[in-house]
């Protein structure tokens, strides 16, 4: 008996203790969620600074709290592109702001519409007679399009700076695909619907490649003209018509190039960077650290400003990432989610509804939910606006037609109006492994789809009969929706992207303007004015571990992995892992389970969202490239 009553007290003892441990991880994380949470009394006369650690993103995605503290990972920052809008429009007249500072050290891009009205909003704070600087160790193109608009742009002495415009290579898999047996069956329309390319080519198609270089051939056109008019002296044709020769001028020195060449005006250190602040914004009266000067951090600065509240409520939905079925998001459009949250919202007493699109599309019947969802709305006589961003191809536009009017950019890139579907099949290479295939079938589906032995002709009929179906239902919805007729559609149809100047002549968007101009357009459709009615953004909050969490798993070399801190070679390199992250995503798209996809992969390719560790995408489809390669090598 003693021996039991020993072990009850060891039990009872590791009981007591596993309570007290889990009561202080408790208490912490509430100490943490109430701390990280921004404060707006932290805001003070100074610089604002907004640093831009990671990407720039319509809808900021969701973080898996237990997958970050499993892997000790977290994806890259983001920043919603509205939030550093609505901040640089409020310190223009805002008398404790005395400079703007952005802080471009881990910066990684964003897309061109995202990055041109940020850099419009930096043309307001000087207008108002205010600096705005920025900082980085390393400038590409994405950093230059917002740099070309502030006042002072520094370069660390040891940093770099060019740009490279549009455009690269493709990856295509056909004679992968042929040394593993692996057949890939592709149901698609559209001649131009390039998105099978990569598993039916080895290189891209001639229509492919004038459609796609049309569009590039006008997003760089964009670029120049944006960056020539905020920076007039910028020596750009220099930079990109001969960039050897331009470094060689400046003896390789990097960052002395350049200056010469116009693209920054300071070299200098984060040190002498924060004593030329704190000679417009006023010294840090908390800190004698050498480089500190007076500031404010972005979070506290949107706190303190707050959203107006007053007035009608029109509704924005956000409609960001591949679309895909189900409760995927925010981040990623899940087809569901969206469609249960505008079904919400019916009885919320909106006044109008503004559809935000930034996404190159993806599944046809998460497509087709949202926009029967958004139908509901307009149904009930509620003005429907649509607002394109960086892009609206494909499914992003299927869910854009039941809008009453749609607003683009020029640099929007839309249409990619075609569907496609591509389905792996392991016949050729199971024979290899000596696996054949047979049985009894009572009709010529019986036993399909079958993987190992093969379609039938029966089921590849069928299935291209689908695409054709679903195709024609598309053509259908906007001959509706843009009032022309089907025939005109399927001309300018056929998986084309167009830019969006090219897209307004064409009548896929009404009229030029980004989502403050749908907001007013939809506010005047009510019969209210500036100031009688504010946007209300559904389905929007940030869940409250998430600043916790990446505090938590942020390695010390985080800013390093994820920004481009270093030279030449370390911006290859990080290029190398962009490019692994590629292979990886285009396989699960092979051997993935999906359905009929109306997606757009000739658009822009967005910024992944890669951890400071391994990326989710490389640790799914570890298995699937080891058998990959198993099989190369069998």
């Amino acid at each position: 008996m003693s021996f039991v009553g020993k072990v009850w007290k060891i039990l009872v003892g590791i009981k007591d203790g596993l309570v007290l441990l889990f009561m202080l991880l408790f208490f912490v994380a509430l100490f943490g969620i109430l701390s990280a949470r921004p404060n707006p009394g932290e805001v003070r006369d100074g610089a604002l600074v907004i640093d831009l650690a990671g990407i720039v993103v319509e809808e900021k995605s969701v973080l898996d709290p237990i997958e970050a503290l499993l892997t000790r990972s977290a994806p890259v920052g983001e920043t919603r592109a509205r939030d550093v809008v609505r901040a640089l429009d409020a310190a223009a007249t805002d008398t404790r702001v005395k400079a703007v500072v952005l802080d471009l050290s881990t910066f990684l891009g964003g897309g061109q519409v995202h990055l041109k009205d940020i850099g419009e909003a930096m043309d307001r704070v000087r207008k108002a007679k205010k600096p705005v600087l920025t900082y980085a160790m390393g400038y590409a193109d994405d950093h230059m399009l917002l740099a070309a608009h502030a006042s002072e742009v520094w370069l660390d002495p040891q940093g770099m700076a060019m740009i490279a415009g549009p455009g690269g290579s493709n990856l295509y898999y056909v004679g992968l695909l042929e040394k593993l047996s692996i057949n890939a069956r592709i149901y698609r329309v559209g001649a131009f619907k390039s998105a099978v390319e990569p598993w039916s080519r080895s290189s891209m198609s001639d229509e492919a490649r004038v459609n796609i270089g049309g569009l590039y051939g006008a997003l760089w056109e964009e670029y120049k003209a944006n960056v020539a008019k905020a920076r007039p002296k910028l020596a750009l044709a220099q930079i990109t018509g001969d960039p050897a020769a331009w470094i060689e001028s400046s003896g390789g020195d990097m960052a002395q190039a350049a200056l010469s060449a116009g693209l920054v005006d300071k070299l200098g250190d984060r040190i002498a960077f924060g004593a030329r602040v704190a000679e417009v914004a006023g010294k840090d009266p908390w800190s004698d650290l050498p480089g500190s000067y007076a500031a404010s951090e972005l979070g506290a600065y949107l706190a303190d400003i707050g959203q107006p509240k007053q007035g009608k409520a029109i509704g924005v939905i956000t409609i960001a990432g591949e679309i895909v079925d189900g409760e995927a998001g925010p981040g990623i459009a899940g087809g569901k989610r969206i469609a249960d949250l505008l079904d919400e919202a019916l009885d919320d007493d909106l006044a109008a509804l503004v559809v935000r699109v930034d996404s190159s599309g993806g599944s046809v019947t998460a497509s087709e939910e949202i926009r029967r969802a958004i139908q509901r709305h307009r149904d009930r006589k509620i003005p429907v606006a649509v607002s394109f961003a960086n892009i609206a191809a494909s499914g992003g536009y299927w869910v854009s037609m039941s809008g009453d009017r749609i607003f683009a950019e020029p640099e929007t890139v839309t249409g990619s109006i075609g569907v496609f579907a591509v389905v792996a099949t392991f016949e050729r290479a199971a024979a290899r492994l000596g696996v054949t295939s047979d049985g009894y079938r009572t009709t010529p589906l019986s036993g399909q789809p079958d993987f190992v032995g093969g379609f039938s002709p029966e089921m590849d009929a069928l299935l291209q009969t689908s695409i054709n179906g679903t195709y024609k239902d598309f053509l259908a919805l906007v001959s509706r929706a843009r009032r022309m007729p089907v025939e005109k559609v399927d001309g300018i149809a056929q998986g084309q992207v167009w830019d969006g100047g090219t897209a307004r002549q064409l009548g896929l968007v009404d009229e030029f303007g980004g989502l403050g101009d749908a907001l007013g357009w939809a506010a005047g459709k009510v019969g209210t004015k500036e100031g009688e009615w504010h946007a209300v953004y559904l389905g929007e909050r940030e869940a409250d571990y998430d600043s916790l969490i990446r505090q938590l798993v942020k390695g010390d070399d985080a800013r390093s992995i994820n920004g481009h801190n270093g030279d030449i070679f370390a911006m290859t390199t990080m290029r190398s892992e962009q490019l692994t992250a590629r292979i990886s995503r285009d396989a699960e798209r092979l051997l993935r389970a999906r359905g009929v996809q109306a997606i757009c992969l000739a658009c822009p390719a967005p910024i992944p969202a890669v951890s400071a560790g391994p990326h989710p995408a490389l640790q799914r489809s570890e298995g699937m490239m080891t058998l990959l390669a198993w099989l190369v090598g069998g």
